[in-house]
């Protein structure tokens, strides 16, 4: 019979004092087990394994099941968004991230993007996430079932900011390195979506924008439809947010413009004047910072002092004051500083490092909850 801890659970401790004294440490063979205390091992270790298919396989069922069912069964929006947060967890692991389609996951959470309520509607996109992000097989599965669709639709219209934001998230990860669904993202008149983002009044949701904007500025032809329907000015304009964040990411889109030095892109940053006002202005500020903002504007320094250069043939007054390059730090990074690429970080994955910790603008909680109760057979 399996012994227990104080509490009902498996006793952990009696697990380590047995595990010392049956272990071996190399200098004397390992004692043999005696049927109780092999019994007792093997039923207090499964006590504390997770059959994660398993349970997959039960969430999959949640979300297959009709809103008036569930609500008969006391199941209510907020226990949905705690079993997505617990499917969050699941499918960062790669593997099990694809398996999700295996097990008939995948097409109702893909549902759930046009849910009712604002914030399934959210945790959705966080979970599309997630399963598709630095991976092909995922990001494949997602386009044949239809995925950016309702993604694109709730970035472009959802009224909820925070669904609007998470939708994006999901779409920045289902396109990157992904050439079919940068092609959808196209067709479904993303970049019209992406500009009316950067006008919205909400720093979160502009600077997912602009991380996404300035990934799309690698490529030629993205440059040219933003060059067409004007996101230079509104780069501009967001260089002298008051967002730091918005800021960053901002310039560094205009980097990515500054250097293309092809015949085709003569035009790409026609207000040159309003340019050099604002990076005019951004140098007045940066040097009237105290040593902590300074220190905190790191990045905002080397790219406005690349940004002059590239832009108009000399370093800026900031190399000649010393501030882009403080005592104590290493040189500017080459190229600068890559502002976008935060947003494209691998996937946490189960299998590697630990999860950092939450980001200024993520909407989940920090609080482990515990998982819903599901639907008995």
């Amino acid at each position: 019979m399996a012994k227990e801890g104080a509490g009902g659970g498996p006793d952990w401790n009696g697990l380590l004092k047995w595990s010392l004294a049956h272990g071996s440490d190399g200098t004397n063979p390992p004692r043999a087990l005696s049927e109780e205390d092999r019994k007792w091992f093997m039923e207090a270790m499964r006590a504390n394994t997770i059959d994660v298919v398993g349970r997959m396989k039960e969430i999959a069922q949640v979300m297959k099941t009709p809103d008036d069912v569930l609500q008969s069964h006391g199941v209510n929006p907020e226990n949905i968004e705690d079993m997505l947060d617990e499917l969050q967890e699941h499918v960062e692991s790669i593997d099990m991230a694809n398996d999700l389609h295996s097990i008939g996951g995948l097409d109702p959470l893909l549902g759930y993007l046009k849910n009712s309520h604002a914030g399934i509607r959210a945790k959705a996109a966080e979970v599309v996430s997630t399963v598709v992000q630095n991976n092909p097989k995922s990001q494949q599965l997602v386009m044949e079932s239809n995925g950016l669709e309702p993604l694109l639709t709730n970035f472009r219209s959802d009224p909820s900011t925070t669904a609007r934001t998470k939708a994006l998230g999901a779409i920045s990860s289902l396109i990157r390195n992904n050439q079919s669904g940068l092609a959808a993202f196209r067709l479904g008149n993303g970049h019209a979506a992406l500009k009316d983002a950067l006008g919205s009044d909400d720093a979160r949701l502009q600077r997912k924008a602009l991380h996404l904007t300035q990934y799309l500025l690698n490529n030629k032809a993205d440059r040219n439809v933003a060059a067409e329907i004007g996101l230079p000015n509104q780069l501009i304009h967001l260089a002298s947010s008051d967002d730091s964040g918005v800021r960053e990411a901002a310039l560094g889109g205009l980097l990515e413009l500054a250097r293309d030095k092809t015949p085709a892109a003569s035009n790409a940053l026609p207000d040159q004047d309003k340019l050099k006002d604002v990076l005019k202005s951004r140098i007045e500020g940066i040097s009237a910072m105290d040593a902590d903002d300074l220190q905190a504007a790191r990045e905002e320094r080397q790219l406005v002092d690349s940004l002059w250069k590239e832009c108009y043939g000399e370093p800026s007054s900031l190399r000649e004051k010393g501030l882009v390059v403080l005592p104590g730090e290493d040189g500017p990074q080459q190229p600068p500083p890559d502002v976008a690429g935060k947003m494209f970080e691998p996937p946490l994955r189960a299998w590697a490092a630990p999860r950092p910790a939450p980001a200024e603008d993520s909407d989940s909680g920090s609080g482990k909850k515990d998982p819903p109760l599901l639907l008995g057979p």
